[in-house]
């Protein structure tokens, strides 16, 4: 039975339509991307699922008893609680279930008869709804959604009214992830995660979490890593397509060209009947021409498919940037701190021709700062900078602060053109012009700077770029505000920035947690890791994530070495301490056991309680109260059994 029936939905704002006769079902645990570009009516219908918008048309039903999550943009929190706290009060009905089940012991202790039978079946209802809540472990649940969300244990104690707002965000996330909806409703969950928290929330989704999700976003690699079906929303309707965003584009591409080749053959049949209608309309056969021409008005207003739509996405050629030599940008031994946090210290690095550097690693870890230090933007405390004395630098802010906000977006562009033309002029028209290419209507070219959104700021300030000839660019996560179509262009206009053979051979330092567009575009990273080291990497993202794979897979293994390292040595120590009179009892069962086979029953016991801890991690273990049961009294039994083998080694070992 699905969690979610949408039939016939249909909105509009003011004389735009939305939302023309939107029909989906959400089946449970089912993963579904939602995509179409900005303002296409993807987030009207996660509003209209979670009820804050009534739509003009159309019915929805939720299962009966179902809990749907969603994130909200402005999350509230209880006012004086910490961090720990306010992601713990996800658990606030679970805890509630739990004292209301110790109220239920303690009454059944003394009741009898049919009271008593009545407390053991809501005893029985009180177990069911705990598993559903989450089982009986939570801590480390609250620890590792926090740690996975770049929120460390140092800002646990920190009280919720002094966070930022991307942490507040963070924290809203983690909370309702922790809640376990039914159905989790994700409006741009990445926006404000680094690329290891991007990555730790497509594993929890893909592996972890039991619930449906409605996912929207533009992260293209958490698409295809969690979703199992997209639907796009496009000229108001909802279209269904299986597989994830790969299997998506190709589909699509196949639908679009099916769809072009029926109107191709819709429009020679108009040609064909208007072109009779022309020639006949005024002689002998003007009847039946005119009987064809209304045939045709009835075929074009009921028959005719319309021109597939293809996603106008930004025209986005580059010019040609002036020569300027071997090296744009040398930086030698450079530093920058903030107090006693060191960003960067003893940093080297050349930017030439056809570079292409994607600068990676944790917020604040000093990104954008190493930029600001590179161009003079700011003062590094060390190190020297030296430029190409024919270095024309394009720079794409993460906040557009220093554009002045009364301007209107031709006015813009048409300052931007004139201050790289030699002659300094430049017509309104061409100004225009640019900004039609960048998808401005004729009154959105006219819009204040100041009323423009995060995606139409980003288009504006990307057609100011490309107006310039330029040899360096140096982009702060530029596709924060784009859709997937125009960051896609993005992606191909900077491989080709920076493709010698067609003769421009550009410069690009990219900053960006897009990891797709890093990997289509960046040949070379920067990596921070958060601590004021930088590493230099020669090879794309893909190649970078395999070293770090394997690296972690070494450290797993190291670190089981040295558990059984210690385990061993304790066992060690515990046999010097036993005095040498201390003997196992002769009937012992233990006692007939040789060294060797003693060490085989000790590895395998320690391994197994191993194997308990590693499944209490599981959600379909702590969520089911029975299982959880079962595993702590195995691992109580094991432990006992553990002791005595420990006993008559430590014995033998003193013998020896």
């Amino acid at each position: 039975m699905p969690l979610l029936t949408l039939a016939g939905i249909r909105h509009e704002f003011s004389t735009r339509v939305v939302l023309d006769g939107a029909t989906l079902g959400v089946e449970p645990g089912e993963k579904i991307g939602l995509v179409g570009r900005n303002g296409a009516g993807k987030s009207t219908l996660l509003r209209v699922i979670t009820g804050e918008l009534t739509p003009d048309h159309g019915s929805m039903q939720l299962a009966r008893g179902i809990r749907v999550g969603h994130l909200s943009q402005h999350p509230e929190f209880v006012p004086g609680d910490t961090l720990r706290q306010a992601a713990g009060r996800a658990f606030d009905r679970l805890h509630a279930a739990q004292a209301e089940l110790e109220k239920i012991y303690e009454d059944m202790a003394s009741a009898e008869g049919d009271r008593l039978e009545r407390l053991m079946e809501k005893q029985a209802e009180l177990d069911t709804r705990l598993e559903q809540l989450g089982g009986y472990a939570v801590d480390h649940r609250i620890d590792a959604t926090l740690h996975g969300l770049g929120l460390e244990d140092e800002r646990f104690d920190q009280p919720v009214d002094t966070l930022s707002g991307g942490q507040k965000a963070r924290l809203g996330l983690a909370r309702l992830l922790l809640e376990s909806p039914d159905l989790l409703l994700l409006d741009e969950p990445t926006n404000h995660l680094d690329i290891l928290g991007r990555r730790w929330l497509e594993t929890f989704l893909a592996e972890e979490f039991k619930g449906a999700v409605m996912l929207v976003s533009h992260d293209r690699w958490l698409l295809d890593r969690v979703v199992n079906r997209i639907v796009e929303v496009e000229a108001g309707q909802v279209r269904e397509y299986p597989g994830n965003y790969k299997a998506f584009i190709e589909q699509r591409r196949e639908r679009k060209m099916v769809e072009g080749r029926i109107h191709a053959k819709q429009l020679d049949k108009i040609r064909a009947e208007e072109a009779y209608i022309r020639k006949y309309k005024g002689g002998q056969r003007a009847k039946q021409a005119r009987g064809r021409e209304a045939r045709l008005d009835r075929f074009k207003e009921t028959e005719l498919s319309e021109r597939p739509v293809e996603l106008d996405v930004m025209s986005l050629n580059l010019p040609k940037p002036p020569r300027a030599g071997d090296v744009l940008i040398a930086v030698e031994h450079l530093a920058k701190a903030y107090g006693d946090c060191q960003l960067f210290s003893d940093l080297s690095l050349s930017l030439r021709p056809g570079d292409r550097i994607g600068v990676i690693g944790p917020n604040g870890a000093g990104k954008t700062t190493l930029i600001r230090a590179m161009l003079g933007d700011i003062d590094s405390d060390a190190g020297t900078i030296r430029n190409s004395p024919r270095l024309s630098v394009g720079w794409f802010r993460q906040n557009q602060d220093h554009i002045d906000p009364e301007r209107e977006v031709w006015q813009y562009l048409q300052k931007t053109m004139a201050d790289a033309n030699p002659s300094g002029q430049v017509r309104e028209q061409d100004a225009r012009d640019l900004a039609g290419a960048f998808l401005f209507s004729g009154s959105e070219m006219e819009k204040q700077i100041d009323l423009l959104s995060g995606g139409e700021r980003a288009r504006m300030v990307l057609a100011g770029l490309v107006a310039s000839p330029l040899n360096l660019l140096v982009l702060d996560e530029p596709s924060n505000h784009l859709d997937i179509p125009s960051a896609e262009r993005l992606e191909q206009a900077l491989v080709d920035y920076g493709d010698e053979k067609k003769g421009r051979g550009g410069a690009v330092f990219l900053i960006s947690h897009d990891r797709a567009l890093i990997e289509a575009t960046c040949t070379t990273l920067l990596v921070f890791d958060g601590h004021g080291s930088v590493r230099v990497f020669n090879g794309r993202y893909s190649e970078w994530m395999e070293i770090e794979r394997q690296q972690e897979a070494e450290a797993e293994m190291r670190i089981a070495t040295e558990r059984e390292k210690a385990a061993n040595k304790e066992r060690a120590a515990k046999a010097k301490k036993t005095p040498s009179k201390t003997r196992a009892p002769a009937g012992s069962p233990h006692s007939k056991l040789s060294i060797k086979e003693l060490e085989k029953r000790i590895e395998r016991t320690e391994r197994r309680i191993r194997e308990i801890d590693e499944s209490m991690m599981d959600p379909t273990v702590y969520t089911n109260g029975k299982k959880t049961r079962k595993l702590q009294a195995e691992r109580e039994s094991l432990a006992g059994e553990l002791e005595p083998l420990e006993f008559e080694w430590s014995c033998r070992a003193d013998d020896q």
